[in-house]
């Protein structure tokens, strides 16, 4: 145990945020830098070392959280990184990503503020990048055999290292012109700069992984003609279909898709364009979706000077505490003030768009909504509540409804699909094709970069006993989805 009394004398601290007036003049993280570390420490301390630590079971990687709060604690920085990096390939990823379904988990928070574990996680990861302690881990020896891993998101390069550190010839093919998948194009730099990406490409690079950008699989090259060069296939394509919202108005020019707009945003600044494309500067924003990505639309407006935000959420606000119906270890829906929230903007709920309203150009200028109210389980609309608001710019952020079906790749595979359109796989992560695996949102649907680096890192070790019948890889940890209704 770290610090025997280690929760009964230290509160929670978590990581220090830029002033809001800083931080919106630039696309920098939002944290200070190098806040965490004088803290980090005593925090790590308030983990109670439960004998049975929930927080596992909360991580759908199985992290060894005590054990790294432990070495944490006591300061030996490189034993609390390899203890990290024994379950989640990209800490760094997940530290400033993920929504800590650990810490809802946590055993100290049954009556007090969790262990921040996430805040530890990252401060454990950066200091071993600093310290050089991640280098690459290339194999002892080759196996011969080759694997096509198609989409470089979480779940796509998890898998993708973990199969070359088992000794095979593994090439990542990405339709986009740099590796990342939506970490690259769909996650702000302001939540994530993407140097972190870039040097975890250059370790699986020095270890092996081959990398094919620009390459579409199913437009480029066909899906059975790649089954028949390689020994094994990994789609990790992600659920990239985004939903739609078929009301009348909906063609009018500046209502766009979040991965319409997020990406330009991006490539920005990677110095691909001097301007963005779509831009929110000197407009009223409208931002359909209460959920991250909507957020990251809202955090990314600040920055390009709009003249005003309003986020939109169909459902009603969630509380601030617990509801009965999802009790400790649960993951809770509960309210959310993100840094982009932070920034600025209206968040409006319980409300749903019944149409736009455009110019004689034919671009938006209005959008029309109704409060709605849930009756005997149907969401009916609340006479006399219409309204409109200002709208230059409407973005849609309400999830997506799938893998991509456009390109092919689904139909040249072979692939069956399950009642919610994902790819269908068994509990090894097989397909119905033979020597075809699938990781990640692309099976299980849009859902957290935890859970698509824990399927990747799963259907690793399954793709592995496909091709040699056994695994040195870790076994997975397969906790209840149940257990993190999410």
């Amino acid at each position: 145990m770290a610090d025997p009394k280690g929760f009964l004398t230290t509160g929670r601290e978590v990581a220090r945020t830029r002033p809001v007036e800083e931080r919106v003049r630039d696309w920098n993280e939002v944290y200070v830098p190098g806040s965490l570390l004088p803290v980090i420490s005593k925090q790590a301390g308030r983990c109670m070392d439960c004998g049975i630590p929930f927080c596992h079971n909360g991580c759908p990687l199985g992290n060894l959280i005590p054990e790294w709060n432990d070495y944490a604690w006591r300061g030996d920085w490189q034993a609390a990184s390899e203890r990290l990096h024994a379950t989640n390939n990209f800490p760094e990823f997940t530290g400033r990503l993920c929504p800590a379904p650990c810490e809802s988990a946590c055993v100290l928070g049954i009556n007090q503020d969790p262990v921040t574990i996430k805040n530890v996680e990252v401060t454990i990861v950066d200091k071993a990048w600093e310290a050089g302690d991640v280098t690459p881990q290339p194999p002892e020896r080759l196996s011969g055999k080759t694997v096509a891993v198609i989409g470089s998101g979480p779940a796509g390069l998890a898998a993708a290292q973990q199969l070359t550190r088992a000794g095979h010839t593994v090439a990542v093919y990405e339709r986009a012109d740099r590796i990342g998948g939506l970490l690259r194009y769909g996650i702000p730099e302001f939540k994530m700069e993407k140097r972190h990406i870039n040097r975890r490409i250059e370790q699986m690079r020095a270890e092996g992984t081959k990398f094919r950008t620009e390459v579409e699989i199913g437009r480029d090259i066909d899906g059975a003609k790649l089954r028949g060069r390689y020994d094994a296939v990994v789609v990790a394509a992600g659920a990239t279909t985004s939903r739609d919202l078929p009301v009348p108005g909906r063609e009018l020019r500046g209502i766009h898709f979040a991965m319409e707009y997020l990406p330009v945003a991006n490539k920005v600044q990677e110095g691909d364009y001097v301007a963005p494309t779509i831009t929110a500067e000197g407009k009223h924003v409208v931002v359909i979706g209460g959920g991250d990505t909507g957020a990251d639309c809202v955090g990314t407006a600040h920055r390009q000077g709009a003249l005003s935000v309003t986020q939109l959420e169909i459902m009603p606000r969630p509380g601030e505490e617990r509801a009965a119906g999802q009790p400790w270890p649960t993951f809770p829906m509960l309210y959310k003030v993100t840094s982009a929230h932070e920034e600025g903007g209206e968040r409006v709920y319980s409300v749903s768009t019944t149409h736009f309203e455009g110019d004689e150009e034919g671009r938006v200028q209005w959008l029309h909504l109704v409060e709605v109210e849930f009756k005997g389980g149907k969401l009916e609309q609340k006479p006399g509540t219409e309204r409109r608001i200002p709208a230059q710019l409407v973005t849609l952020a309400m999830g997506f409804t799938g893998t991509d079906r456009a390109n092919g790749l689904v139909e040249q595979l072979g692939l069956e699909l399950d009642a919610r359109g994902n790819i269908a796989r068994d509990g090894s992560y097989a397909t119905n094709v033979p020597g075809v695996f699938v990781a990640g949102d692309a099976g299980r649907g849009q859902s957290l970069i935890v859970w698509a680096i824990a399927e990747g890192r799963s259907a690793a070790r399954a793709v592995d006993r496909y091709l040699t019948g056994t695994s040195t890889l870790p076994a997975p940890i397969r906790p209840t989805d149940r257990a993190l209704a999410v």
